[in-house]
């Protein structure tokens, strides 16, 4: 039975949806405590408390502690098991979450599986589903992997009300090599607006447009005439040769339009400017890719707090090596050997 403190790293739910889905694969038993104890609601919430039971689920588990507000929980795994699941958040909490946190144990099942998820679909601190089928879902299928998803309706915070569906094939994952992105194709922005004023898309596209020079056709307004609530997420995806990469901001009560527009274009600069094929957000996720491949290497940029949190939680379940080599200020070599 490992013993893991959920204080460690950056503190939040990170820690808790990479041991649970470890813990799946490996088949290895923990008991975590203090569970997002850094944050300012610690404990398990609704999408947290998600994870775990849609992991429970998946392996068969015996489990304590799941439950609203739970800083403690012990995780036992019996068997995975393939099959047709549904699992609804209930608010906006991020439905791609709780996919992550299950995919690598469907991956590694004896047959097929069918998953429904319902809520956030477009979440701030989440990675949104034009991320997971564009940036994401590609790369693990460079890596072998049979997974295709398919958005029903968009969920925004707070009324979430989301829905995809994620079908999957089980196979072995390969290593994967990502050091260049090659030429960029293609540059595009999209900004979505849901039951609030259309001017707001764009507001953001003109502001976008403007900072990353895109010509009128590379911008797209969209208007969600059937919303679930109120929402909007301006997505810029920047497709090279080698790998396309998404980049999020999402509008809040008292933000400008024009502040969430500066925000991504300068993470979108900062991507080009160093030249790397992979960007922030997907360099954790290909973290753990790469690690149950036993195998791969990719260029990024400086490992942020939830790449370091990736890479101290998974040494907990599996034996491998990671090395992280610094090329230039903004440009990291990240190996990973089994």
């Amino acid at each position: 039975m490992l013993r893991i403190d959920g204080s460690k790293g950056e503190g939040g739910g990170q820690v808790l949806r990479t041991s649970l889905a470890l813990s799946l694969v490996t088949g290895t038993p923990f008991t975590m405590t203090n569970i997002r104890a850094g944050r300012a609601k610690p404990g398990l919430l609704r999408q947290h408390l998600m994870a775990v039971k849609a992991a429970e689920a998946v392996g068969a588990a015996e489990v304590s502690g799941a439950e609203l507000g739970s800083r403690e929980l012990t995780f036992h795994p019996r068997a995975l098991a393939a099959g047709n699941y549904h699992f609804a958040v209930g608010t906006a909490g991020s439905a791609t979450l709780v996919l992550q946190t299950v995919l690598p144990a469907l991956l590694a099942a004896k047959e097929p599986s069918t998953l429904m998820l319902e809520g956030g679909t477009h979440n701030p601190a989440a990675p949104p589903f034009d991320f997971l089928a564009r940036a994401y879902l590609p790369l693990l299928r460079r890596m072998g992997a049979d997974v295709t998803a398919t958005l029903d309706r968009p969920g925004f915070f707070p009324a979430g009300g989301g829905k995809f569906r994620v079908d999957v094939r089980p196979q072995a994952l390969k290593p994967l090599s990502l050091m260049s992105r090659g030429r960029v194709l293609r540059r595009e922005a999209k900004a979505v607006v849901s039951m609030i004023p259309f001017d707001v898309a764009k507001r953001e596209l003109e502001t976008v447009g403007s900072l990353l020079e895109l010509r009128p056709d590379q911008l797209r307004p969209e208007e969600l005439k059937r919303g679930q609530g109120p929402g909007n997420a301006l997505v810029v995806e920047v497709e090279s040769e080698h790998v396309t990469e998404v980049f999020t901001g999402f509008g809040e009560r008292g933000k400008r339009a024009e502040t969430v527009a500066e925000e991504v274009a300068a993470e979108v600069k900062r991507y080009l400017n160093a030249e790397v094929p992979v960007g922030e957000h997907l360099c954790d996720q290909l973290l753990l890719l790469c690690a149950l491949a036993r195998g791969g290497e990719f260029r990024t940029l400086p490992l942020d707090g939830h790449a370091l949190t990736q890479l101290e939680t998974m040494a907990h379940f599996l034996d491998v090596k990671v090395n992280v080599g610094e090329v230039d200020r903004d440009v990291r070599d990240v190996v990973v050997r089994g």
